[in-house]
């Protein structure tokens, strides 16, 4: 297959995935407008965007694990990507910290801020009409990595802390939701 072709075959499958239902959809109200940390500071190293078709399989193929289950059941999809800072990293977590406000600017709510030693952590969640239906997680090493989590659906708030031992963030078995708090 020409090279012409093998970009029409990629083309054709991109846009049949997006229509199916294979990625996170745009049009969920807890889809977060991200914008790059910096090509000229990162490298990005991966990135994944699963709708809802994906999530309810994977739901269906969690049969021992119930609160997992319902969280991917929850979802309208999921977006991941993950940096290599390459470039300065006081730059990429100033970017962080305006990708944060602008987020704020946008209806979310922040929820928590942790900074330790160059290290930094954003958790914002977008209220509709009382209930989470987003939570986006940023995340600097403040040396070499940072990671965007854009999680869309309806997400309960016992969900939390399962959500950030699930993305591996520090102290995230102490995270609890206000009312549990004390």
């Amino acid at each position: 297959m020409t090279l012409a072709g093998r970009m029409v075959a990629g083309l054709a499958a991109a846009l049949l995935l997006s229509a199916c239902g294979l990625t996170a959809p745009r049009s969920s109200d807890g889809f977060a407008d991200l914008d790059s940390l910096g090509i000229a500071d990162t490298d990005r190293v991966f990135a994944l965007s699963v709708g809802p078709a994906l999530l309810r399989f994977a739901a269906a193929h969690v049969e021992d694990d119930p609160e997992t289950q319902a969280l991917l059941r929850s979802l309208d999809g999921v977006r991941i990507r993950v940096y290599e800072i390459e470039g300065e990293p006081a730059r990429v977590a100033a970017r962080m910290d305006r990708m944060s406000d602008k987020l704020q600017k946008d209806g979310w709510e922040p929820v928590m801020l942790v900074r330790s030693e160059g290290d930094q952590t954003h958790m914002l969640v977008k209220l509709v009409g009382g209930r989470v239906r987003g939570m986006t997680v940023l995340v600097c090493d403040g040396e070499s990595e940072a990671v965007v989590i854009n999680l869309m659906g309806e997400i309960q708030p016992e969900q939390f802390s399962g959500v950030m031992v699930a993305l591996d963030v520090d102290a995230a078995e102490d995270v609890r939701p206000a009312e549990d708090a004390g």
